[in-house]
């Protein structure tokens, strides 16, 4: 069993660098916030009421492209702009790594809304704020034909997973680590 997981570790590690080697190093601040802006209109376009949603949030994450691959040992890599008020205030990445059944590679957009002043202040504060430690996000799986902005949500932080490429069970926030970045 012991000669299975180092090919394994070794594979996946291999994928999500490669991924996430290409995306950053194309990943200048324009390049950013131009993939950041066309999600937020893909998801715009894609959930009824999400632009009221957003404009309402206290700030929001937006990751026009998250890299996920493994093969019993896997990862993910994505880089995003936090917004207040519309506007980019700092650039972030996310990682994880996850251990277990799993093979395959998916990308997918992300867009993590804090509906609370209080979540974002201490979003913002943290120097490597750790989803399920730091606070927990909640995944919301809505459907396209119900309307985002008449919905109140009892958890401060809330994630919207759209635009899924490729074929890998399962999407956890449990364990990403968010961490400010320079593009």
């Amino acid at each position: 069993m012991k000669h299975l997981r180092l090919p394994s570790l070794l594979f996946s590690i291999l994928l999500v660098w490669a991924f996430s080697t290409s995306f950053s190093a194309a990943g200048s601040a324009q390049k950013l916030e131009r993939d950041s802006n066309a999600a937020v209109a893909r998801f715009v376009k894609q959930f009824k009421g999400a632009e009221q949603f957003i404009n309402n949030a206290s700030g929001y994450l937006v990751f026009p492209e998250i890299t996920k691959a493994g093969f019993m040992v896997g990862g993910s890599y994505g880089q995003g702009v936090l917004r207040v008020n519309g506007q980019t205030k700092h650039y972030y990445s996310v990682t994880s790594a996850s251990f277990g059944f799993q093979a395959g590679a998916q990308q997918h957009a992300m867009i993590i809304a804090f509906l609370s002043d209080a979540s974002l202040k201490n979003f913002i504060a943290s120097n490597g704020w750790e989803a399920g430690v730091d606070g927990t996000i909640t995944i919301i799986d809505w459907g396209k034909s119900k309307d985002l902005s008449s919905i109140s949500y009892e958890k401060p932080i809330v994630a919207f997973i759209f635009g899924e490429k490729g074929l890998m069970g399962g999407i956890s926030l449990e364990g990403n680590k968010f961490q400010r970045i320079i593009p």
